[in-house]
């Protein structure tokens, strides 16, 4: 059974399994309700409540987030890794605020340990979360 956790306050096992090194799939739907599912790197910031997706303003991720108008598409993020998952939902944006972008670049080094390449057409999927569930596994698993 899927446990249900605080997004801004997960437990320690949780933040930790999102602060390793695991490639994650971000679910949006498209204009005729299908669900899109692709592979993504995730960064997670529980103190912000927010998940961050850094991409290419031309994905078809990007247009069906914009083709779900100005209150924001919803979606989920999910990473496996054996019996052990982790998702994050919310209401996604695309910002193209090139601080914030920086910022999810620096974000992303850190989690994943490279920078990706420069990019003038990089945007950033921007997450406000209001559901976590998951079953992380223990230290010493």
């Amino acid at each position: 059974m899927a446990n249900h956790l605080d997004v801004r306050n997960p437990s320690p096992d949780y933040l930790a399994f999102w602060r390793e090194y695991h490639l994650c799939t971000l679910t949006t739907l498209r204009p005729d309700g299908s669900p899109h599912v692709v592979p993504v790197g995730v960064t997670y910031d529980p103190e912000a409540g927010t998940a961050r997706v850094i991409t290419n303003k031309s994905s078809t991720k990007v247009a069906n987030v914009l083709a779900a108008g100005e209150a924001g598409a919803r979606v989920a993020v999910c990473q496996v890794k054996g019996g052990h998952w982790a998702t994050l939902e919310g209401r996604a944006a695309v910002v193209t605020d090139p601080e914030r972008i920086a910022d999810a670049v620096r974000r992303y080094a850190e989690r994943y340990g490279r920078t990706p390449a420069p990019n003038p057409d990089r945007v950033l999927i921007e997450i406000t979360l209001d559901r976590a569930m998951g079953r992380a596994p223990s230290p010493s698993a």
